[in-house]
This record gives C-alpha cells, structure tokens and sequence, in this order.
C-alpha cells in the first residue's frame, strides 16, 4: 500500500456518539479543538453536527433515526404504489379501443 500512505480514513459516527460530543462540549467544558483531536473529526463536522442535534438527547436521536426508517418505508411503499397504477392504467388502455 505504497501509494495510500497520508489517507485519511473516514469515520462514521453513530447519532448517538454525536450527541455525546456535543454534550462533551457542553458540559465538560471542552474547546471543539480538544474534541477535534480527541475523537478524530473535523472542525466542520462538528458545527454541521450541532446544527442538527444540537438541543437533542439521545432518546430525541432514536426517535428521529425511527422516523427516518418509518419515512424511507412508507416512500418504498408509494412508489411500489404507483408502479401498481401504471401497469393497471396499460392493462385497461389495451383493454379498451381508443
């Protein structure tokens, strides 16, 4: 792996670790470069981050995570839908003479 040497491999962070490192922040008294350095993400992820989980707990981050599956599945299901309309509208035009 001679041509990978200096990559930065990307974390993925859980919401609920986020949400730790906020409060971390918060609480515990620490500069965001302290956490920065700490835990290994950037200074920009870590505002993206407060804007979006900034005021949640953690049970605030699983109901949201559950909204967003609920979400992806009820969209999977309109669109299954709507497939099912457009083959019986193709059925009935054959169907039917124009």
């Amino acid at each position: 792996m001679t041509g990978l040497k200096g990559l930065v491999m990307k974390k993925r962070f859980r919401e609920e670790q986020i949400v730790g490192f906020l409060r971390e922040s918060r609480i515990g008294g620490k500069t965001v470069e302290q956490l920065n350095r700490e835990h290994g993400f950037s200074q920009n992820s870590y505002y993206t981050w407060k804007r979006k989980y900034g005021a949640m707990g953690e049970p605030d981050v699983k109901r949201l995570r559950e909204l967003e599956k609920e979400t992806s599945r009820l969209k999977r299901l309109l669109a299954e839908r709507d497939v099912e309309i457009d083959v019986m509208r193709e059925i009935i035009e054959k169907k039917l003479p124009a």
